[in-house]
């Protein structure tokens, strides 16, 4: 038996469009996944068609409701959340211009060292939070009008990919705020559009969409929308959020002192902030939360548990990742003096080079399989750390609990590792779908069946076990300071060996 009402959350990734039932208590109802391609057309382009991810949500509905055996009058409010940065273009009638440019389209560069022109950088981190770069969506806005003269004279609207799925549900232009503080538009500060940086980009603001906090309601459900979708008329739409904040909700960390850590195929630590702060060199993201009157500063690691998934796939396809990982525990902390470099896809936070490269360091005729395999699950911790040290030295103050959750923590080994190295407590919780749920939570708020975010998560959200630091972790500070000293020593080196291979 269904409890009802149920809480939809709405995910339109780089991969999937997703759709997420849950009930009040938290429990997933049902859940459904329309798979999405990107398209490459030119070397650094990456695009979707916007029609393809409403395409995507209308299926995942239908088919999320009928799991549930539920109809559309089950449904108490929508959430949304998805891939950040990336830019839908609409013209005067609402009609899509042009593919979307999505997070990780890489042909800005030019446009980013405008930005940085123009506003100075400085001037940019105090007023955005962050650095220009190529992933976000101002530098994207620049490109066209630079490029696609033709399409820059029709726009009439700009909005994220999420919000191209709240416009064809609610017939309503909204952005939340924290998708908002990742366009490098937004005044941090402020929460909301940077007059100052639209003007120096020469970018109108009437073309931006008005802004709202995660669980605002910001548009019903019209009925061309609900006809479509199964969903029923009239029901709200709220603010949602960008997949890091909402994944972040999701786990719970939603106060400031509970970090979420991420390890996936990439690492993101993400941790609540009361005031606006700022990393003065742009090294971390700084951007709003979900949370009303709350902000997050984010890490991000390129290659986390990617590290491990290539270590596995090269050096012992055929063992299972617990084989190998369980050789590694009875290697002494330190790996006796072997150090891996987890730099395999380049790197953003501390160092946004995409030029750095992975290496053992230290490598001796005593070393084994098993210290490599050590070092490599300490070398992402040691990498984990340094978006920690950033974030603690930028003032972000005590951290009382890190919530860690993807498929790097699904190793007890690897978790006490972490834990040591970070030198704090780690927790597990029951909520395992990330940002939809976190969307779901925030649909409740919304709708008026949680006070507050924060009662949501109590709500919906237990911790499933805990890794404290055991005696292992006085080992780890010397480690790591010689850790921190390898990519400065090597960075020029980096460089060098990438135009050998150019």
């Amino acid at each position: 038996m269904v409890n009802k009402p149920l809480l939809l959350g709405l995910d339109v990734s780089t991969t999937g469009a997703k759709a997420l039932l849950v009930d009040l208590k938290g429990q997933v109802v049902s859940s459904a996944t329309m798979p999405l391609s990107l398209s490459t057309p030119r070397p650094l382009w990456s695009e979707q068609n916007p029609e393809d991810w409403w395409d995507g949500i209308v299926k995942s509905t239908r088919s999320a409701l009928k799991k549930a055996g539920a109809t559309g009058g089950d449904i108490a409010a929508v959430g949304l959340t998805g891939q950040m940065h990336g830019l839908v273009l609409l013209d005067e009638n609402g009609a899509v211009l042009r593919p979307a440019m999505l997070w990780n389209d890489q042909r800005t560069a030019d446009q980013c060292n405008t930005i940085r022109e123009r506003l100075g950088k400085e001037r940019l981190i105090q007023i955005t939070g962050n650095d220009a770069l190529t992933g976000f969506t101002a530098p994207k806005i620049l490109w066209v009008q630079e490029n696609e003269p033709e399409v820059y004279a029709q726009v009439r609207h700009i909005l994220l990919p999420k919000d191209y799925i709240r416009y064809r549900l609610t017939d309503a232009f909204g952005m939340d705020r924290a998708g908002g503080a990742g366009t490098l538009l937004f005044d941090l500060k402020a929460r909301t559009w940077s007059l100052e940086v639209l003007a120096a980009l020469e970018i109108p603001a009437d073309w931006l969409p008005p802004t709202f906090e995660g669980p605002d309601v910001t548009g019903l459900i019209t009925a061309v929308a609900a006809q479509a979708t199964g969903l029923s008329a009239g029901t709200p739409v709220v603010g949602g959020g960008g997949d890091q904040a909402a994944q972040a909700t999701g786990v719970g960390a939603v106060e400031p002192g509970i970090i979420a850590l991420t390890l996936g195929t990439s690492g993101v630590v993400f941790a609540t902030t009361a005031a606006p702060l700022v990393e003065p060199e742009g090294r971390l993201h700084a951007f709003c939360h979900t949370v009303p009157d709350k902000w997050h500063f984010m890490g991000v690691m390129l290659s986390a548990a990617g590290s491990l998934q290539w270590y596995h796939d090269q050096i012992a396809p055929d063992m299972s990742f617990d084989e190998l990982v369980n050789e590694a525990a009875n290697v002494p902390p330190g790996s006796e003096g072997l150090f891996f470099m987890p730099y395999l896809s380049g790197e953003r936070t501390p160092h946004p080079d995409p030029l750095a490269r992975g290496a053992w360091i230290g490598l001796t005729l005593r070393h084994t399989r098993a210290h490599m395999t050590r070092a490599v699950l300490e070398g992402v911790a040691f990498g984990i750390k340094d978006s920690f040290t950033l974030i603690q030295e930028a003032g972000l103050g005590a951290v009382e609990q890190v919530r860690i959750s993807g498929g790097g923590a699904k190793s007890p080994l690897w978790r006490q590792i972490m834990a040591n190295v970070l030198g704090v407590e780690l927790v597990t919780v029951n909520t395992t779908e990330g940002a939809a749920f976190g969307a779901a939570l925030l649909a409740g708020v919304g709708a008026g069946l949680y006070a507050s975010v924060g009662e949501a998560c109590r709500a919906a959200i237990e911790m499933t076990g805990k890794t404290e630091p055991d005696a292992d972790t006085a080992v780890y500070p010397a480690y790591y300071a010689r850790y921190r000293a390898l990519y400065p020593a090597l960075a020029a080196e980096f460089a060098a060996i990438s135009k050998l291979v150019e």
